[in-house]
């Protein structure tokens, strides 16, 4: 009787084993990169006098999302690499490999009558980090240093929008006829990652990323000034809001 409880106990745990074993893993590509306390409500950066303190509480509030999601951007690529070193080498994609990389190309809007080594080449311009710096004055710049209403409501930091009723905020001043809301975000991480996949994929911002593969292909560092002269077109503002974008990372650069 004890023997047959013991043989039942080993077989459970080896089962378990099989289970954890087998058990289907996260893609790495389809996992948005999550910080801690993301879902908590944002901070109330009105309640400090000193402008320091504010930028200083605003900039660490932010920073550890920026930083998760520029780690994903590196994390893919390599994946990436290695998909198409695999592919050169004249080795197939397991069936796994294959719906990673269909995703990516969906997601990144990779135009599907390319062939395999220019959708690689599109993915690789597309699936880049984002300057810290960069990100960190323009959601200052969009929010208000976090005190807009969408900041504080949605977590929407970067005057994203969305095109779809009841997805965010409708503006108070919007155009008649218009259908666009102010996007509305379920927690920082969500946010961020619909942000920074917007500058890396959105035809408006080709230029940013033609500054960004150029710097990459001449072995420079990719710098906040540098790719902030593709956002042109961010704001009806054109160039002055590069210039204000510029001037707040040269002012801001010792509390980032």
């Amino acid at each position: 009787m004890h023997k047959s409880k013991a043989l039942l106990g080993a077989v459970l745990v080896i089962l378990i084993g099989l289970l954890i074993w087998f058990r289907p893993q996260p893609s790495l590509v389809e996992t948005i990169p999550a910080v801690e306390h993301a879902d908590d409500p944002v901070p109330d950066f009105k309640q400090y006098e000193d402008v320091r303190d504010k930028k200083q509480a605003f900039f660490e509030y932010l920073k550890p999302a920026v930083v998760a999601q520029n780690d994903y951007f590196r994390e893919v690529r390599q994946f990436l690499k290695e998909l198409q070193a695999k592919v050169d080498g004249g080795n197939g994609l397991s069936s796994d490999e294959q719906e990673q990389l269909n995703w990516l190309i969906d997601e990144y809007r990779v135009e599907t009558d390319q062939d395999l080594d220019a959708a690689f080449t599109t993915l690789l311009r597309r699936v880049d980090i984002i300057p810290v710096e960069l990100v960190l004055v323009q959601s200052a710049n969009e929010s208000a240093w976090g005190t807009s209403r969408f900041a504080v409501e949605g977590y929407n930091f970067f005057g994203m929008w969305c095109f779809v009723e009841d997805c965010g905020f409708v503006p108070k001043r919007r155009n008649e006829g218009a259908i666009h809301e102010v996007a509305k975000y379920d927690d920082l991480s969500a946010a961020m990652y619909s942000y920074m996949r917007n500058l890396n994929r959105h035809p408006a911002y080709k230029e940013l990323r033609a500054i960004r593969a150029e710097l990459r292909a001449s072995n420079k560092p990719i710098t906040a000034m540098k790719l902030a002269e593709g956002l042109v077109q961010y704001s009806e503002r054109g160039e002055e809001y590069i210039e204000e974008l510029q001037q707040m990372i040269r002012v801001n650069r010792e509390l980032i």
